[in-house]
């Protein structure tokens, strides 16, 4: 494997990556470097987490000039998550180099702030397409002279149906530019944007169907809807991670779920699109300095969140495609980091995980709690003596004292339905202090209550 030194990056930029603890490229970085560095046009297929931003950050670092006092390189994201965290790569390799300034332009900031950068010597823009426009309409930003443009995750963008806008902030830019397009798919409109706006462009892919890190251990999960928040927090207590992202489909099941995790006394908060800009940056400060342990959000935090110490991702709501999947788990299991990735799956589901595996021609392991033994809705007789039913939970009794009362119960058999909702709505919170408010308790203790009373307790809790 090369190194960065054999790539044509300096050694200055080299060491600031060593202090970092980063010494080899990755594969897209080995192709896309030395491409970039001649002065050609790339578009690059590779998908999140593979070292992209390295890619186009550290030849336009080196090709920059530090004199020049007009923008020299702008770079196009779907989103304010990823302005940021490209914004902040770039600063940390430019720390101490007073002549090369770089902002970050997005909906949400304050305009005036912005203006007042702007007004300063910037060589580098990072910015989102809408907000992108708005300056160029007012006039505040100028990209006659850009010699680089970066279009990041064009595919995200157009999906989310920015293209349009991203064609328009093309026009703005010369046509000596060098034109540089990173996506994880080539689908047909982003090609058509290639063949219109770019000068022979070189083609490099980093494996064509790529699927999770091999880092990442994959589980999926047989459950029914209002069985899933009890099996989460079950999940949670059990693997104890660090740090979690999990994702739903929706921003009302993202609130509805952060609702029920806060009250049942787990750190958490949560990340969606119609959130402030300033609340949006606040939740992730807060998740990256480990003051959450959880971070519901929807696809928004999909793509460009990079944040370290993510142990696991949890798909509460499955996604609708591979690349969906992908980029979701690819929150964990970075930089050769294990991670473990669990989805939650129901029988409707099950086309969406065998088109997950196809796609990525992988095979994901599968796991049944027996949460989704109550969609069999059982007869009255059955349900007596079905196994979810024969451990009722105890209301005001010890610990001990419960898993007696468990065995005896199990012995008799009798118990009825009703009786185990009554107990298990008494028994409610503890399924929350058994390892999450108090990290410091031993793993054992969070053993004491069987699995199968989590399912009683899901019925209740799923509804």
């Amino acid at each position: 494997m090369q190194d960065f030194l054999t790539l044509g990056i300096s050694k200055k930029l080299t060491n600031i990556l060593l202090s970092h603890g980063i010494g080899k490229p990755t594969p897209i970085q080995e192709q896309a470097i030395p491409a970039v560095m001649e002065g050609r046009d790339i578009i690059a297929q590779a998908q999140t987490g593979t070292g992209k931003t390295f890619a186009f950050i550290l030849p336009i670092l080196e090709k920059l000039d530090p004199d020049a006092v007009h923008i020299q390189a702008l770079i196009v994201t779907p989103t304010r998550e990823l302005a940021l965290q490209i914004t902040d790569e770039v600063q940390k390799l430019t720390a101490g180099d007073d002549d090369l300034e770089v902002l970050a332009v997005y909906g949400g900031q304050d305009v005036d702030k912005q203006l007042n950068k702007l007004k300063k010597k910037v060589q580098i823009v990072v910015g989102t397409p809408g907000r992108l426009l708005d300056h160029i309409k007012r006039k505040t930003i100028d990209l006659s002279q850009a010699d680089f443009l970066v279009l990041d995750e064009a595919d995200q963008m157009l999906h989310i149906g920015f293209l349009d806008e991203v064609e328009d902030i093309i026009k703005e830019t010369p046509g000596k530019r060098q034109t540089m397009l990173f996506s994880a798919t080539i689908p047909a409109e982003i090609r058509n944007l290639a063949r219109k706006h770019m000068k022979k462009p070189e083609y490099m892919q980093i494996e064509k169907t790529q699927g999770p890190a091999q880092s990442v251990k994959q589980i999926a999960i047989h459950t029914i809807d209002r069985a899933k928040q009890a099996t989460l927090m079950q999940l949670i207590q059990t693997h104890r991670p660090y740090l979690a992202v999990i994702f739903c489909r929706t921003k009302r099941r993202v609130s509805k779920l952060n609702d029920v995790l806060k009250s049942n006394g787990f750190q958490c908060d949560e990340l969606h699109g119609d959130l402030s800009q300033s609340k949006r940056e606040q939740v992730m400060k807060r998740f990256r300095d480990a003051e959450l342990q959880l971070l519901v959000a929807t696809d928004v935090a999909a793509r460009g969140l990079d944040v370290e110490g993510v142990t696991h991702v949890f798909n509460y709501d499955i996604p609708l495609d591979p690349e969906s999947y992908v980029h979701r788990i690819g929150r964990t299991g970075r930089a050769g980091m294990k991670g473990m990735a669990i989805t939650f799956y129901s029988s409707a589901d099950k086309p969406l995980l065998e088109a997950i595996e196809k796609g990525l021609n992988i095979t994901i392991s599968k796991q049944n709690l027996g949460n989704s033994q109550e969609r069999q809705k059982p007869s009255r007789s059955s349900e007596k003596n079905s196994q979810v039913q024969k451990i009722p939970a105890s209301s005001g009794r010890k610990k001990n004292d419960n898993r007696e009362d468990a065995d005896r119960k199990k012995t008799e058999g009798k118990t009825s339905p009703a009786k185990g909702r009554k107990g298990q709505r008494k028994n409610s919170k503890p399924l929350n202090s058994a390892g999450h408010v108090n990290r410091s308790k031993s793993p054992s203790k969070k053993k004491t209550s069987a699995p199968k009373s989590v399912s009683n307790r899901s019925k209740r809790r799923g509804r």
